[in-house]
């Protein structure tokens, strides 16, 4: 281990420790989270979601940093991306359950996913992952690699924010090999789908803190991908 993975581990547990040792920090917490969940989201994702990405960095090249990494204009992205993940979540945790309810078989599973842990919620979880993750989540990943792109190909700057994206040129760029075969046929059923049933089953307000931290992992497994197709 190095230095600056212990200096990492130090902070993480100096940023995270005020949640666990004072209440009042907690509250607070709580309490924005509840009356700005947008501007929470934006932080969530901004902070969780590029610290992944530098995760997935350290293990590919084995440093925190490099040139052309851009951790500001990720953060920003991310914030903003993350923005957008939160209002899906609420669109479909609300719809599906509502319209599952319908029908006879599924009845009671809009009321069952405000309620504790039952196997109408289970299920309830599981369509709502389903329904998000094979219509929403394409998209979104298919942006999240543009963006991604747009800012390796200006350098990691901070002016890419400002520049606009050459859209028909980055797409055409995009390995659509391993954006199809690992990106779409392999996270989507084998971690996302599994991972969302187990955020929609949490309680509201512990959702889109939970989908952040699954940023973190998937940082990290896909830099592990990446490492082994090369070996």
């Amino acid at each position: 281990m190095k230095r600056s993975d212990i200096l990492t581990f130090v902070g993480v547990i100096v940023f995270l420790s005020p949640f666990f040792i004072f209440d009042s920090v907690y509250e607070f917490y709580n309490d924005w989270n509840r009356s700005n969940p947008m501007s929470m989201a934006f932080l969530k994702f901004a902070i969780l979601a590029t610290f992944g990405e530098v995760l997935g960095l350290r293990i590919k090249t084995g440093k925190y940093s490099a040139p052309g990494f851009g951790l500001f204009p990720r953060a920003v992205i991310w914030g903003f991306l993350g923005m957008w993940i939160a209002a899906a979540m609420g669109v479909f945790r609300s719809g599906v359950p509502a319209f599952m309810d319908k029908f006879t078989v599924f009845n009671g599973m809009l009321v069952a996913m405000s309620g504790d842990f039952t196997a109408m919620k289970l299920l309830g979880a599981f369509f709502i992952s389903v329904m998000m993750n094979t219509s929403f989540a394409p998209v979104f990943m298919t942006l999240h690699k543009i963006t991604d792109t747009h800012i390796t190909n200006n350098g990691g700057k901070i002016g890419c924010l400002l520049k606009p994206i050459p859209i028909r040129k980055t797409i055409i760029s995009l390995n659509w090999d391993v954006q199809w075969n690992f990106v779409f046929k392999k996270t989507i059923p084998f971690f996302w789908i599994p991972a969302h049933t187990l955020t929609f089953i949490l309680p509201t307000h512990m959702q889109v803190l939970f989908a952040a931290l699954l940023g973190v992992a998937l940082g990290v497994i896909l830099s592990i991908a990446a490492l082994k197709s090369k070996a």
